[in-house]
């Protein structure tokens, strides 16, 4: 923060408004010398009458923080005079939404890579074969058959169950090469 007293120079607010700038000028710790553009456009869009109005009401550890708000939303309505820091913010979180509909794609896209899973809608057609999940640690493949080592993973129409098909195993836990046959033979 700049004082005018140490400085013998006039704040931005005196200078503009073309007054003596005095000891205890509310405005020359947020207004230096050095930045008069700022409080012409505070000046302009909400008044020095309103603005000394208001740091008057505020504490003094939170006027610097007033001030930045209000310039910050003088040089917006000065940019934009319709929506003002309004169409900057609206404009702002259309685009994170945007983002994050970028990204959540991206993190589907991603997974579905990641579980080697093509499609994920059953087709509805009446009865679907069972596809064969290519693995590297295949060791045999057959029609309505478990796969792989330990993976525990059947693949139907693109879906990736973690539990095995009621279809392919007996009452007795033998595996069923074909559907509908008994245990043994192969297609």
């Amino acid at each position: 923060m700049a004082s005018s007293s140490s400085s013998n120079s006039p704040c931005a607010a005196c200078k503009f408004l073309r007054r003596k700038c005095m000891l205890g000028c509310i405005f020359a710790p947020y207004f230096p010398p050095e930045e008069p553009q700022k409080f012409a456009n505070v000046h302009k869009i909400f008044g020095a009458s309103n603005v000394t109005k208001l740091l008057n009401e505020l504490l003094p550890h939170q006027r610097e923080d007033a001030v930045n708000s209000l310039a910050y939303e003088a040089e917006a309505r000065m940019k934009d005079p319709v929506y003002g820091c309004v169409g900057a913010i609206s404009f702002l979180q259309r685009e994170v939404h945007r983002l994050e509909k970028e990204l959540e794609a991206a993190n589907a896209d991603l997974l579905r890579y990641a579980c080697n899973e093509i499609p994920t809608a059953l087709p509805s057609l009446p009865g679907t074969e069972m596809l064969p999940v290519i693995s590297p640690h295949q060791r045999s493949v057959g029609f309505g058959r478990r796969i792989g080592i330990d993976t525990g993973l059947y693949q139907t129409s693109g879906l990736q169950l973690p539990y095995p098909p009621p279809w392919t195993h007996n009452s007795l836990g033998d595996s069923i090469d074909r559907v509908g046959g008994g245990p043994g033979g192969n297609i």
